[in-house]
């Protein structure tokens, strides 16, 4: 494993723990599993990601567990799809976390120096070089490098070479894959400016607090913070003062000027991005995050740049709680190697090097989570390939991980990929509730996931069975009519079933046992919050997944239906501008073919479907 980020370390424990003999190479031993940018796990689409590399037996849940310092899940207000796990963790227990488990694991070597070359022979890898001259050989080799492959750094007008703040870049890799016929191009990403905490007045920004229910990430018994011992973390706004000052630094930004030619996240844009795409706004959130338990430094989400020091430091001054801020470094971008993903197979493996894997964001993507979950799964098929077994693929209706990697390899990326619900079509079935009810068979079957974590899904899997069997057979009375009024909920003339009774709007199954005489008898009193939240979930939504398992079959098909040359993508509004414009540019003639084009999210696709159905 070449690469020791998050990448890295989920195929070198992966790889581990199948029973293969692993080398993790990496060029600092402090810096592994080092969080280079926001101190967070999860988020929007993140969090199931990290519950399914956890399902599956990866370490990222359990880690993040262990080092949170806040929890939310996000977008309770919605449908349980969009339900999304985030932890803001603890920079340095973060990483010492995972030290410490990679070190534990056996058959997990480590060894600090750059690679500089790699070791092919007839069409299949062989092994590294090293830059102190040493050949590690192997029967695969996975590449994490990051964004260290020809790093640049860029300040201002300043620009160093390196792979993060203070770190070298790694050379010699990029122009020997350009040999063996491996197209490359750049991308580029940044990271705002760090801040002494005790320089702000918190007095003047929003408080956000952590849940008072801390689900967490891993399915196993991880001991967990406690709600009342969570940091705050705080919300505050730029100003039409601040986007002024930022624009007197434009002719100086690297990225204005054309010294930055790579593609920058179009999710994550930077500070100037922002204010110069969305003109009309005359504020912009700007999170204040904590970077741990035991430090003052603060993250300030929001304000990636790669302005001049002084510009950064003239314009965070004017935010409000920011007035008298301190520095302890500013913002930057950076600027790397990068190679289309459309090169590799599904397992991860290139198509012009046998055995040799790629994994993070060396294919394109951005995000610790987006490049832990391809890891995972480059160190289960490299480990597999070891061992002449056979490939593990994930399809898109088995997990958002599918989702990420079919994205990669079917449409490529020229910018860099972020996950987001709306990329998967399935999402009512990939929700990260059941992570472990759809992946922890598969984890344990490829000998990834513990006996013991498979008997808990199993154990999980048999109570909600049990749970849903009881709702199904339990009769509720008249008697219950006073607690269906204090729900706003219609009373009963004759007696219904609990399940029935589960499927009206407002009624949950918790508050049903607390007003529905007998039924916390019957289902059982001490039965784990997230056991009846799963059987909650599927009873309200059975008719919405039946039907989403009946879409998973459809999909297939979408290679024989036609879409007219003449076809007005326009007039379709409910799709996205990006869909709408890629589209008018293609022209796809299959729907399946559609699917497939870089910025056309599966929803689009559900919304062609549904038009030309009519």
């Amino acid at each position: 494993m070449v690469g020791a980020g998050h990448a890295g370390c989920e195929a070198a424990a992966a790889a581990a723990n199948m029973g293969a003999k692993v080398m993790l190479v990496t060029m600092n031993m402090q810096t592994i599993a080092q969080m280079s940018c926001n101190p967070a796990m999860g988020g929007i689409a993140k969090g199931q990601i990290v519950r399914e590399i956890d399902a599956l037996g990866g370490y990222s849940g359990i880690v993040s567990d262990k080092s949170t310092i806040q929890f939310r899940m996000l977008n309770r207000s919605k449908g349980p799809g969009m339900w999304s796990p985030r932890t803001q963790n603890d920079r340095m227990l973060f990483a010492a976390t995972w030290r410490e488990m990679l070190e534990a694991t056996p058959n997990v070597d480590l060894w600090q120096d750059m690679v500089k070359g790699l070791i092919v022979s007839r069409g299949t890898i062989q092994g590294i070089v090293t830059g102190m001259g040493q050949e590690i050989r192997g029967k695969a080799v996975v590449l994490t490098n990051g964004t260290f492959l020809n790093g640049v750094i860029h300040v201002g007008e300043k620009q160093f070479g390196g792979g993060r703040m203070g770190e070298k870049g790694a050379t010699g890799i990029t122009e020997q894959l350009v040999e063996l016929g491996f197209e490359s191009a750049r991308l580029k990403t940044g990271t705002p400016p760090r801040i002494d905490g005790r320089s702000l007045d918190y007095t003047k920004m929003e408080v956000q607090n952590g849940d008072e229910e801390v689900v967490g990430f891993s399915y196993m018994p991880v001991e967990k913070i406690r709600p009342e011992q969570q940091r705050c973390c705080w919300i505050t706004y730029t100003s039409q003062e601040v986007h002024d000052i930022l624009k007197t630094g434009f002719e100086k930004s690297p990225m204005y000027q054309g010294r930055i030619k790579g593609s920058g996240p179009r999710y994550c844009p930077s500070i100037e991005d922002k204010i110069s795409r969305f003109a009309e706004r005359e504020r912009h959130q700007l999170f204040v995050e904590p970077e741990g338990w035991n430090t003052v430094e603060i993250y300030v989400n929001g304000f990636s740049t790669s302005l001049p020091e002084e510009v950064q430091y003239k314009a965070l001054r004017m935010v409000p709680g920011f007035e008298n801020c301190k520095f302890f470094r500013p913002g930057y971008a950076i600027e790397y190697d990068y190679f289309p993903p459309t090169q590799l197979k599904f397992t991860l493996e290139t198509r012009l090097v046998r055995n040799l894997f790629f994994a993070g964001q060396i294919n394109g993507t951005t995000g610790y989570e987006e490049a832990a979950c391809q890891g995972l799964m480059a160190g289960i098929n490299a480990a597999r390939n070891a061992m002449d077994k056979e490939p593990v693929i994930l399809r898109r209706s088995d997990a958002y991980i599918g989702v990420l990697i079919d994205d990669l390899i079917n449409k490529g990326t020229d910018e860099p990929y972020r996950m987001f619900t709306s990329r998967a079509e399935f999402r009512t079935l990939l929700r990260q509730d059941n992570a472990d009810l759809r992946l922890t068979g598969i984890g344990h079957e490829i000998g990834l996931a513990s006996e013991e974590r498979y008997a808990r899904m199993l154990d999980k899997k048999e109570k909600v069975a049990e749970i849903k069997r009881k709702l199904a057979d339990f009769s509720v009375k008249a008697s219950a009519n006073d607690y269906l009024e204090r729900q706003g909920s219609a009373t009963l003339i004759e007696k219904t079933r609990a399940a029935k009774l589960l499927l009206r709007p407002g009624i949950g199954i918790k508050d049903m046992m607390e007003g529905i005489p007998g039924l916390a008898d019957v289902i059982g009193r001490d039965t784990d919050p997230l056991i009846l939240e799963q059987v909650e979930i599927q009873v309200k939504y059975e008719v919405y997944l039946e039907k989403e398992q009946e879409m998973v079959t459809k999909m297939a098909t979408l290679e024989h239906l036609i879409i007219p040359d003449s076809f007005n993508y326009d007039k379709l509004t409910a799709l996205s501008a990006e869909a709408r414009q890629k589209l008018n540019k293609i022209r796809p003639g299959t729907l399946g073919q559609a699917s497939r084009i870089s910025g056309v999210n599966p929803s689009d696709v559900q919304i062609l479907m549904v038009y030309m159905g009519r």
